[in-house]
């Protein structure tokens, strides 16, 4: 039998590159799960070179984006939009079909 192997070193790789963390995201939000987005941002952050990096360039408190990020995380929408854009992204809203 073979042994498994932990995914989260893969997954933070694979998030370096801006398309795939897009398609992640997006994927994440189509769950319609707060709490999922919250984990697929909190892993895209880590990628990205980790919190207390991304809390510098969103010129957002890092004790605040931990909590932000966490399993009871809330944001509000204009620390969600600063942490996104300090990312690479954007918020948008699409038509559903």
């Amino acid at each position: 039998m073979k042994k498994s192997r932990a995914y989260q070193p893969d997954l933070i790789q694979s998030l370096r590159d801006s398309g795939e963390a897009e398609q992640y995201l997006n994927a994440a939000l189509e769950e319609d799960d707060p709490e999922l987005f919250l984990l697929a941002l909190r892993n895209v952050a880590e990628a990205q070179g980790g919190i207390a990096q991304l809390a510098d360039k969103a010129k957002l408190n890092r004790e605040s984006l931990y909590r932000m990020l966490s399993d009871r995380g809330n944001p509000e929408l204009r620390s969600l939009d600063a942490l996104l854009h300090a990312l690479g992204f954007r918020l948008a809203v699409t038509a559903n079909r």
